[in-house]
């Protein structure tokens, strides 16, 4: 049976498609068959990030309207054959589908697929709504500033609200030595303000925005980083899988430690 996983957060910036081409990516390299939803209509971000943006022809628009059949506005990814794109249109605003369609359109990609993950829009008014209709779980990320905080805080409530009760927690864009000079809320600070189990927590890394910039997920990257590994843990928990956490805080001082010995040498 088919998982469909909204990814929201409320506020926008903190990450949420780079999840989603991550998460997408990660899941399909352990076998499934995964579908990705750009949910953004107006605004699509995720066929750039997936190095797709070439080879989108036609849009969820296009197949809600009859214009094509659902399997042509489905771009294969070129690097993972289990891996699907149905890109948002550009063209058109929030207001061009209804949850209702949604709901129709999500439960059709879900006949062929393990995983069909929606990349929610930033906000809490249509689109969001669209973005939920057909989920059954949602993952939801923040940042550790307390305006991301508080719009994910609102964003939980009203997936509660529309019976998604299945959440979990993804802790994006963490700075352990921001944490340690006490000038970034840690991770625990956001889980006792959220109260939602966590599903991930992953470091802020230059490197994301590079391979982001490549269309390339950092988990595609021949060479492990740290960022890599904590979206494979996620992908893996998803799975069932007992994974800990990467301490974050004792990769950097180890890091820190190293760094400290080679300047003495």
């Amino acid at each position: 049976m088919s998982r469909i996983i909204v990814i929201t957060s409320g506020k926008g910036g903190v990450g949420k498609t780079t999840i989603t081409a991550n998460l997408g990516t990660a899941l399909a390299q352990r076998g499934h068959k995964v579908a990705l939803v750009d949910a953004d209509f107006g605004l699509r971000n995720l066929d750039l990030l997936l190095g797709l943006e070439n080879r989108v022809v036609y849009t969820a628009i296009d197949a809600i309207a009859g214009h094509c059949r659902l399997s042509q506005a489905l771009v294969k990814d070129k690097r993972q054959p289990r891996l699907a794109l149905l890109p948002a249109a550009q063209s058109r605003n929030k207001e061009s589908v209804t949850p209702e369609q949604m709901e129709k359109l999500v439960n059709a990609i879900a006949q062929s697929f393990d995983y069909v993950i929606i990349d929610c829009p930033a906000g809490i008014e249509l689109g969001f709504r669209n973005a939920i209709s057909a989920a059954k779980e949602a993952l939801v990320v923040t940042t550790p500033e307390v305006t991301a905080v508080r719009d994910a805080d609102r964003a939980i409530g009203l997936l509660e609200a529309n019976d998604i009760k299945d959440i979990k927690l993804i802790v994006n864009r963490i700075r352990p030595e921001m944490v340690q000079l006490h000038d970034m809320m840690s991770v625990e600070d956001v889980l006792e303000i959220l109260a939602v189990p966590p599903i991930g927590i992953v470091p802020d890394d230059e490197r994301i925005i590079i391979c982001s910039n490549k269309g390339e997920p950092i988990v595609s990257d021949e060479n492990p980083t740290l960022p890599a590994i904590a979206f494979q843990n996620i992908a893996r928990r998803l799975d069932g899988e007992e994974v800990p956490f990467i301490d974050l805080m004792a990769a950097h001082n180890n890091l820190f430690n190293r760094l400290r010995r080679l300047f003495r040498n």
